[in-house]
């Protein structure tokens, strides 16, 4: 905690730190590296807009990550915070048997267990070693949002920012995914960054309390682009 020249009060503590240091993409998780089916729409020859890119965006978020993702991140985040494994592995498969397509499984399941593998390695958290012991012993898949949410919990990183963190890595991917691919330019992709914030805003408000027994994805418009990017021959992206 620290004080301004005029007297307000700033509250920051190493849980802001942590924040930054998961979502940045300096750390290695591999979430920058996908462009979750945006590639396979360049190669198929279409043009897209900026207004374009942000409508797939706020409908992934709103259709799959939201209800899906976020939802798990939740729940997970609730058993973490009780060390309750048996209740975690729950989670962790129920978020598992929701990604229908291979290639994005598989990410997810990568990024999450690097995420786990990576803070074991400087933090000895009691229900992260745990749930990292169960990843390797087969009882766990380590899905992103539920891998994200153990991590979370072990430095003290609050539910909703932990969902923010997610939802806002994941519009900035595909955003960056766009650039790269020479979709659209810098200062439309902040501005396309700007625009979806009340969208993730509201996704996070939405989802973050939701039961699991509430769990649910419907986009079948991406699945289909999702699936034909995973049978593309040559590829920038992991998704």
């Amino acid at each position: 905690m620290s004080t301004n020249d005029d007297g307000r009060i700033v509250n920051m503590d190493a849980a802001d730190l942590s924040m930054l240091q998961l979502s940045d993409s300096f750390f290695p998780t591999g979430m920058y590296s996908m462009s979750n089916g945006l590639e396979a729409i360049f190669y198929s020859g279409k043009k897209m807009k900026a207004e374009e890119l942000r409508e797939l965006i706020a409908t992934l978020l709103q259709y799959q990550i939201g209800p899906a993702d976020c939802t798990a991140l939740g729940n997970a985040y609730e058993q973490a915070a009780k060390s309750n494994l048996p209740e975690l592995l729950e989670v962790d498969r129920a978020i598992f048997s929701m990604k229908l397509v291979q290639e994005i499984r598989d990410a997810s399941i990568r990024s999450g267990t690097q995420l786990v593998r990576c803070i074991r390695s400087f933090s000895n958290n009691k229900i992260l070693c745990q749930y990292d012991d169960a990843i390797r012993s087969g009882r766990a898949f380590g899905p992103y949002p539920v891998a994200l949410a153990v991590a979370a919990t072990a430095f003290l990183i609050p539910k909703e920012k932990t969902a923010l963190m997610m939802l806002y890595s994941f519009s900035v991917s595909m955003v960056g995914a766009a650039l790269r691919l020479g979709m659209l330019q810098h200062f439309d992709g902040q501005k396309v960054i700007d625009e979806l914030k009340p969208t993730i805003l509201n996704v996070i408000k939405e989802n973050i309390n939701r039961p699991l027994e509430g769990i649910w994805q419907f986009a079948p418009s991406t699945d289909i682009i999702q699936i034909s990017h995973e049978r593309m021959n040559s590829k920038m992206f992991i998704t």
